[in-house]
């Protein structure tokens, strides 16, 4: 009975520290909330509650109808940018990973090594000699510079490699018996058969994609090529700070994120258990 009542209080503890937890996660989105609801005066008083005087939900409508802020379309920019992206990535560094893993060649370490090589480099190193290649192409204001550029990513293809090091080769043999070649072996049988990892890496990627800033703002100089994430910043200005519109823009940017994690969150850990990074 005793030992019965210690795991009981055991995991008693445990559920009251996760709840714990779990409100001190939640705290940040409540203040986008709170704060995107509610007005000016509400948000800068120095009398703090836990909710507005007065609910404002014409700060969304506000939001939407600010002409110079092109908030929607930042918003489908950035979805756009992000699915893009995040396809472009996977199909790109699946196949580089699957053919540093599986395809036989003497100088593949080489390669691999030398893909790894670049995540020693700063991304301020590389920034400038994009942006005069991107401006070259005459790609400034266009999504093909916003996506072209940031479509290879040299992690992505360390974890695929990693992930196909351990894939079962029977299966592979059985598709070369039936006289598949590398490329519907891959499709086929590869990527059906690594769904945990290809979601694991795409919501890693379309989350980076959609908080990119640096990029975004200097190429997407028209503001119809603007990002959700730059037209957040232009809420703030050096002539004033808009914070109910800036509060409830970043709650309503968030939305996509939290679909997407909620969406794929069963996926991601096993995608990453699987991909032998702790090797």
């Amino acid at each position: 009975m005793r030992d019965d009542s210690r795991v009981r209080a055991g995991r008693a503890v445990r559920l009251a520290l996760l709840i714990a937890l779990a409100l001190l996660f939640l705290i940040p989105f409540y203040l986008l909330v709170r704060n995107g609801l509610a007005a000016e005066s509400d948000i800068t008083s120095p009398e703090w509650t836990f909710f507005p005087s007065s609910l404002h939900w014409g700060n969304v409508r506000e939001l939407f109808g600010d002409t110079s802020v092109p908030f929607a379309r930042s918003l489908l920019n950035s979805a756009v940018i992000a699915v893009a992206t995040t396809l472009g990535t996977l199909l790109l560094a699946s196949l580089a990973g699957y053919g540093l893993a599986r395809i036989p060649y003497r100088h593949a370490n080489k390669v691999f090594y030398a893909i790894l090589g670049t995540l020693m480099v700063p991304a301020a190193v590389t920034f400038v000699p994009s942006f005069v290649l991107v401006s070259s192409l005459g790609w400034i204001s266009t999504l093909r510079g916003l996506i072209v550029p940031t479509l290879f990513s040299a992690f992505a293809c360390f974890v695929f490699r990693q992930y196909f090091l351990g894939f079962p080769g029977e299966l592979e043999d059985a598709a070369r018996v039936d006289g598949l070649g590398h490329w519907r072996t891959y499709w086929r049988v590869v990527v059906p058969n690594s769904r945990p990892v290809f979601a694991a890496v795409g919501t890693i990627v379309f989350i980076g994609a959609w908080n990119s800033f640096l990029w975004p703002l200097v190429i997407g100089q028209d503001r119809n090529a603007w990002t959700v994430q730059v037209a957040l910043s232009s809420f703030t200005t050096s002539q004033v700070v808009r914070l109910h519109e800036l509060f409830i823009a970043a709650a309503v940017s968030i939305v996509p994120l939290l679909v997407v994690f909620l969406f794929f969150q069963r996926w991601i850990v096993a995608g990453v258990e699987r991909s032998g990074i702790d090797d």
